[in-house]
């Protein structure tokens, strides 16, 4: 079984190839959970668009409320999702039977939310689980769910590595975290900067 070590106050990713911009988070306790503020800022395709995220974590990591904000040349929109910690979720209010099962968050805009479901399977090197994910695009908010497949191949030193797949997109790639728990490389998309 995998350990981290806590959370720094403060992380920040660079978001390069699919996207050029820049997200920061700020990492809070929240009573036995965590509170996870943040903001990514990107041109992709030729459009600017900005995304603000504030997401609910309970002690297992898993997510129980995340309030979206994006905003972009068609304007402001918002969206809420609250979850009952048992696969069950809400989308501004009304009852997602489609998000059934999905435990995640994961934010288009973010390269911060594949450290979820990472601290929340405690994966030991050659474990392998699923998670499925509530996927909330950056340009116009919409919630899709998104299965997703991490495996816990070999450490790189402190560092560990995960095989990480989404069908849907036909991709695939390494995930590499620092001691935290925390995305350091997301081939094709972000590199921790601090």
């Amino acid at each position: 079984m995998s350990t981290f070590l806590p959370l720094p106050a403060t992380a920040t990713w660079a978001h390069e190839h699919a996207r050029r911009g820049f997200e920061v988070v700020y990492f809070r306790p929240s009573g036995d959970g965590h509170h996870l503020v943040g903001c990514t800022t990107a041109v992709e395709d030729g459009r600017t668009w900005t995304v603000d995220y504030d997401i609910t974590l309970d002690a297992d990591w898993v997510t129980r409320r995340a309030v979206v904000t994006g905003r972009s040349d068609e304007g402001t929109r918002s969206t809420v999702l609250q979850a009952d910690g048992m696969g069950h979720w809400q989308v501004d209010g009304a009852a997602a039977p489609y998000l059934d099962g999905c435990l995640d968050v994961d934010l288009e805009s973010s390269a911060m939310t594949n450290t979820l479901p990472v601290h929340r399977f405690r994966l030991a090197v050659g474990e392998a689980a699923e998670a499925p994910a509530a996927y909330v695009r950056a340009l116009g908010l919409a919630v899709d769910r998104l299965e997703q497949d991490y495996r816990r191949v070999d450490d790189e030193g402190a560092r560990q590595c995960y095989d990480y797949s989404a069908a849907a997109f036909d991709f695939r790639c390494r995930l590499v975290y620092d001691e935290a728990g925390l995305v350091l490389s997301y081939p094709g998309i972000a590199t921790r900067a601090a």
